[in-house]
């Protein structure tokens, strides 16, 4: 297994990605449509933030079960806005970072996918599903 790759190799480029102006309905139209489970909030495809569909679960009644459903109870989403439940504090990691040091900080961390920026731009993500894939390939 080679541990040096860098993460460029596995991440995901195509992203989808929410302003701090959207709001939690759009998120969760996009969790579902794209069949995600996070989304990097943006500003000018710079990075302030990270949304996950836990963070939208935690703060409604969610249905967690039918992800294909596309209809929104918008009634919660309308008490609360997309930089209120976002985190903030967001670590990312630049493409050539290897997949051990990438493995290693998703392995100590409570979150589960970190955007990939280079020159202050983002320029993909990468989860532990990529990761998980990347090691079953090896195997």
């Amino acid at each position: 297994m080679k541990n040096i790759d860098p993460i460029s190799s596995i991440m995901s480029t195509k992203i989808i990605a929410l302003n701090r102006e959207d709001d939690l309905e759009k998120a969760e139209i996009l969790f579902k449509r794209h069949k995600i489970r996070h989304i990097p909030v943006v500003k000018e495809d710079v990075v302030i933030g990270m949304l996950s569909y836990t963070d939208l679960l935690r703060i409604s009644f969610a249905d967690a079960i039918d992800d294909t459903d596309t209809e929104v109870e918008t009634l919660v989403y309308n008490m609360f806005t997309i930089d209120q439940v976002m985190a903030k504090n967001v670590v990312t990691v630049p493409s050539d970072a290897t997949i051990k040091e990438v493995a290693e900080i998703l392995s100590k961390k409570e979150f589960h996918a970190l955007p990939v920026v280079d020159d202050g731009r983002l320029v993909g993500i990468v989860t532990t599903t990529d990761l998980i894939n990347y090691l079953l390939k090896q195997l």
